[in-house]
């Protein structure tokens, strides 16, 4: 399909697709999260716990919807019915890991601001966190969605809680260079 034909379908111009989505690929990734700006990621990132943080949004993200107007309550597998092609289209793969790129550099300054990470550390943090989930979902892919995601996403990142708990500062690496 092209995105002349997506963009008839949708009522817009193939220019609108390109300058909301950046790629075709752009368009499949695409999802409410990537709708969440700063404020929005403080209200649901808890940076004393940003591992348990996720998991609720993936609970919440995970669970039935409710029915619409026509009184159909969409299937739970709806919104993963896309991530297959997160791991089986190379071109969509690049495509959701620049979108989890985007979604780490907004998380950091919220790490860093909490006060328990240099800015280093946050940005690090924020990296294994966003790519970790995407390892978590592959995973779940390649086990053929045999439980629900957020069973694999606290069974993935549960090393990482186990360091958020266990934070220790250097006082050589903390220290401001000497000049």
């Amino acid at each position: 399909m092209k995105i002349e034909d997506v963009a008839e379908a949708a009522g817009v111009s193939p220019s609108s697709i390109y300058r909301y989505f950046g790629t075709k690929e752009g368009l499949i990734v695409a999802d409410e999260f990537d709708t969440w700006g700063k404020e929005t990621i403080e209200a649901v990132l808890d940076p004393r716990d940003p591992v348990g943080s996720l998991i609720e949004a993936v609970v919440a993200y995970e669970a039935p919807r409710t029915s619409g107007g026509d009184g159909v309550v969409p299937s739970a597998d709806i919104p993963w019915r896309r991530v297959r092609y997160f791991f089986a289209e190379p071109s969509v793969r690049l495509a959701a890991q620049a979108s989890l790129d985007r979604a780490s550099l907004l998380i950091a300054p919220l790490l860093v601001s909490s006060g328990a990470l240099s800015p280093t550390q946050a940005r690090v943090a924020a990296n294994s966190l966003a790519f970790g989930y995407f390892a978590c979902l592959e995973q779940w892919y390649l086990d053929d969605r045999t439980r629900p995601i957020a069973w694999y996403v606290e069974e993935g990142l549960r090393p990482l809680r186990e360091i958020w708990g266990e934070r220790r500062t250097d006082p050589d690496l903390t220290a401001a260079p000497q000049t």
